[in-house]
């Protein structure tokens, strides 16, 4: 065999090793609910691999792209939106009436103000973080963004599952959100996990514990205003 087939033929056997090292991470949530007989719906959960610096492997940033929260029928579209950080997010208002979307907790911290029915907003999220939205009108309107600096991560569907697929075996730092579990919580499950054919799945057990229907504050950090938020024109405060 010459050395031109030799060579070839290295390079499909390192391609091949390079394919076998991406693994599918699957992982299982299991929320349950203090007093019920029945689990609790452990959909909408997040999980993220940060590569460890002692062995994780990290092909690059994801790149951002342009997202959209829809507002229509006092209520964003989708509730949950995983993003690269820089993602630019659009806040269409489809509503017949005026909207203020605000984030003033965690992650990107914005506010843009009383905009009419048929504009749009837009926010760049350039921090990593979890960024709980709100209206300062309608208080029934919440909507979550999470912002990442890793492309591997996986959203929990209504049995719990997760799979992150193509992720090369290493070590990384796991990270968990939910939102129904407190932030201290969660940060209680960060942990480290070696990702590789014979290990690569794992169960986390949650319990609720955030009544996601109590009242929250407005932008203000004060009560909401009982008026008509309905009326084609509203007056700020």
């Amino acid at each position: 065999m010459n050395h031109a087939r030799l060579a070839c033929l290295a390079l499909i056997l390192s391609s091949f090793s390079a394919v076998a090292q991406n693994i599918s991470f699957a992982a299982r949530i299991e929320l349950s609910k203090p007093g019920a007989t029945r689990q609790a719906d452990p959909s909408g959960a997040v999980l993220w691999l940060i590569p460890a610096p002692d062995g994780g492997e990290f092909s690059g940033a994801p790149k951002p792209a342009r997202r959209q929260l829809l507002q229509k029928n006092k209520t964003f579209s989708p509730h949950l939106l995983v993003i690269p950080v820089g993602t630019a997010v659009d806040f269409p208002n489809q509503d017949p009436f005026f909207h203020n979307v605000f984030s003033l907790f965690e992650g990107k911290r914005f506010d843009l103000g009383l905009y009419e029915s048929g504009s749009s907003r837009s926010v760049v999220f350039n921090r990593p973080g979890i960024s709980y939205i709100f209206c300062n009108i309608h208080p029934e309107m919440s909507a979550v963004v999470v912002a990442l600096t890793t492309p591997y991560y996986g959203i929990s569907d209504r049995s719990g599952g997760i799979v992150i697929p193509a992720v090369p075996s290493g070590r990384y730092e796991m990270h968990i959100w939910h939102e129904r579990v407190l932030p201290e919580t969660l940060k209680s499950l960060t942990r480290f996990v070696t990702v590789s054919e014979t290990t690569n799945s794992l169960v986390l057990k949650l319990t609720e514990q955030r009544n996601l229907s109590a009242n929250h504050p407005n932008k203000y950090g004060k009560d909401y205003d009982p008026g008509n938020p309905n009326a084609p024109a509203y007056v700020k405060p």
